[in-house]
């Protein structure tokens, strides 16, 4: 090849590209945050702003458990094989609050002594004991509806924001 066509297929080489003023610098740019007043958050939020939250973590747990209760009666009367898809059913929903019932008995526990690190301690928990339930479940009960299994396990998963909208 001559210079002249590979100097027209390799890139041209350009100088680096220098920081300018408007690029972000944490050191420059730091807001003041302003809290809000009292009567600011009513106004934004209303006036039960300052009220403690009713939905507490065993709230949640029961909500789940009777969503379960519900859900496995209703596949109980709506399958073609009721007592597999109600048990399916049952343990899809056991599934989803049993995980969630050790984690509020984990924050009940520790009482004053809450930190990021036994939130996240008691999440890991949460991950790892419904892993080991689902795989318990789908080697142990060889007559499992999945169908009737996984609707109610979501199900119960969604109790939290039926709650969080209930409250």
């Amino acid at each position: 090849m001559t210079e002249d066509k590979r100097s027209n297929l390799e890139p041209k080489p350009q100088a680096p590209a220098r920081a300018t003023s408007e690029n972000w610098d944490d050191e420059q740019e730091q807001e003041t945050i302003v809290p809000l007043t009292r009567a600011q958050a009513e106004r934004l939020f209303g006036p039960d702003v300052g009220r403690a939250s009713r939905v507490t973590p065993f709230r949640v747990v029961g909500a789940q458990v009777l969503l379960s209760l519900v859900a496995t009666l209703a596949w109980w009367f709506l399958s073609a094989s009721p007592q597999d898809a109600a048990v399916s059913a049952w343990l899809g929903g056991m599934i989803g609050w049993i995980p969630g019932a050790l984690f509020a008995l984990r924050l009940r526990m520790s009482g004053d002594r809450l930190s990021i690190g036994s939130l996240v301690m008691g999440e890991a928990v949460k991950v790892v004991t419904t892993i080991a339930l689902l795989v318990a479940v789908a080697f142990g009960y060889p007559g499992i509806h999945w169908v009737a299994f996984l609707v109610t396990f979501v199900l119960t998963l969604k109790a939290y924001w039926l709650a969080m909208v209930l409250k």
